[in-house]
């Protein structure tokens, strides 16, 4: 469809942008790269990546599908997605602890107004992997908890071959956990919250 401007003969006919050129423009418009917390919209994408990641190398996923929206509509706050092009890549879910150690309640409950964070679960997307995606948006989600009033301490649990992955981001281990998964054992792992966040583009502060 065209519209013409009358009145003068030194205005040309311009043609208006057609439905196909308005997506077009939209698509090019997303942000190449994204970090915002998670909702419970996003819960089915959380959850496919999680599952593909998990099942197949413990047989179980650290949170079902129910916990995933439970946590993201009680305590999105504590959660940090990385989306590329619209599509979620990489993921992080918490939810709020009150006590010195984590227990088996703390993989359902959420405690809010509460000085630590337990995060459940990081997971990235198979095509992602080896990007060192991870440790990147582990980075960011520390920074961003330090944004957070009152939050002093982080908290999971992880298999003996993931330590060294979470001691370069700056845990320190607490010892063996009392949770048990499958009769997979695990240690707990700490990250003291302090000081003040990095100033960066995008950093939620």
């Amino acid at each position: 469809m065209t519209q013409q401007v009358s009145g003068s003969p030194f205005f040309k006919p311009f043609f208006l942008k057609t439905p196909v050129s308005l997506l077009r423009q939209r698509r090019h418009t997303l942000p190449a790269s994204e970090f915002r917390n998670l909702t419970p919209q996003d819960a089915i994408s959380v959850f496919e990546i999680e599952r593909e990641a998990f099942v197949s190398v413990s047989g179980e996923c650290p949170l079902t599908l129910d916990e995933v929206l439970n946590f993201l509509g009680q305590c999105p706050e504590l959660s940090l997605g990385w989306f590329e092009e619209g599509q979620l890549v990489a993921f992080i879910i918490g939810s709020g602890w009150g006590k010195e150690r984590l227990s088996q309640e703390a993989m359902t409950q959420h405690v809010p107004d509460s000085p630590a964070v337990h995060i459940h679960v990081l997971s990235v997307h198979r095509h992602c992997r080896q990007q060192g995606k991870g440790s990147i948006l582990l980075w960011r989600f520390l920074q961003y908890l330090r944004c957070i009033p009152g939050l002093r301490r982080a908290l999971l649990i992880c298999e003996e071959y993931l330590v060294p992955f979470y001691q370069k981001a700056g845990f320190k281990e607490k010892g063996p956990s009392a949770i048990s998964i499958s009769n997979m054992q695990f240690q707990e792992m700490e990250y003291t919250i302090g000081g003040q966040a990095y100033t960066r583009r995008n950093s939620g502060c």
